[in-house]
């Protein structure tokens, strides 16, 4: 068993948006030619605790290496206000000879950047007809500094960012550490939620709401909309939108936009096609230019076990991580 920490993790990861990006894809082209067993992640929730929760994605993916295991991942907004991260995270992975655990990696690394790769996958093939030059970031956290470092892999004209931030103070900490990384960004912070939705052509959602709390009617014609958070949007918004998720099945639950969605008009009907389907090939999309378009992404835990995967491959080969002897029983136990 080895125990590969948040330090080796970076490590590992760092500089590596490109990379992520491509590891992404090849998940969601697996699961979409049914190569991968996603089954519906398990949400525990504390009565009385309705902001805090934490969420265990077991996953399989198939293909040329196979991998399967958990996430275990927490959400306790309350945690920013410490100075602590909102989101932690560990991931298993176990042995698919024996079924048994064969290491244990810290997963908030990877959980961010997973996220991020899949917004920036998504990002990229949604922009093809009119990339944009700029993007509107909704919430001024990891996750939001995660999928910019991404956006610029994947979109390399992008030069402006618009930050908002129920803190002021918060978007303008964001906008000097990401100055520190991409210092020729033009970044500015709106006062509105408003202004920043109708800023630029990308948007980006990453928040810690809980119910829908604003529509689109201020975003620019054409505008794409990544939705990472899933509880910001009324879901009359959606209605009016085209709508590309990660899987339908997934994202349709736990009172997400989509969910409400569904709920709203008894139906899926609104959704035009999963990102895996237009990265196959297997569904054309062609968006009507005037309306907005809208990722939904879930986050499926493949995505997780996959960057998991190479994570443990490369600490194995160079000797990180910390093993650990006798944490199972030995043979004849």
């Amino acid at each position: 068993m080895i125990v590969i920490r948040h330090a080796d993790v970076e490590e590992i990861l760092e500089g590596r948006e490109a990379d992520n990006i491509r590891t992404v894809s090849e998940a969601y082209r697996l699961h979409a030619s049914g190569q991968t067993a996603v089954p519906h992640s398990v949400f525990l929730r504390f009565p009385g605790r309705d902001r805090d929760r934490i969420i265990g994605l077991p996953a399989y993916r198939g293909g040329d290496r196979p991998v399967a295991g958990m996430k275990w991942i927490s959400s306790f907004p309350a945690n920013i206000d410490s100075g602590l991260q909102r989101a932690s995270a560990a991931i298993l992975l176990n042995s698919l000879a024996t079924g048994h655990p064969e290491a244990l990696v810290e997963g908030s690394v990877i959980s961010a950047r997973r996220t991020a790769a899949s917004a920036a996958l998504a990002a990229e093939l949604l922009t093809r007809e009119a990339r944009p030059d700029g993007v509107a970031l909704i919430g001024c956290g990891v996750i939001n500094a995660e999928i910019l470092r991404h956006l610029r892999a994947a979109l390399p004209r992008l030069a402006e960012v618009t930050l908002y931030d129920q803190s002021p103070s918060r978007a303008d900490e964001f906008a000097t550490r990401a100055l520190s990384y991409a210092p020729g960004l033009r970044i500015s912070r709106a006062d509105t939620l408003d202004e920043a939705l109708g800023a630029h052509r990308l948007v980006s959602f990453a928040t810690t709401a809980g119910v829908p709390h604003t529509g689109l009617d201020a975003v620019r014609p054409g505008t794409v909309v990544l939705h990472v958070s899933l509880r910001d949007l009324y879901p009359e918004a959606l209605l009016g939108a085209h709508n590309i998720v990660d899987d339908a099945d997934h994202v349709c639950r736990e009172r997400t936009s989509p969910h409400l969605a569904e709920q709203l008009t008894g139906g899926r009907g609104f959704i035009d096609a999963s990102i895996g389907q237009l990265i196959t090939g297997e569904r054309e999309f062609n968006p009507q230019p005037e309306r907005t378009v809208i990722f939904s992404p879930f986050g499926l835990g493949v995505l997780d076990l996959a960057l998991a995967d190479f994570v443990h491959d490369v600490a194995v080969r160079k000797g990180l991580g910390v093993a650990v002897d006798g944490f199972l029983p030995g043979p004849g136990a």
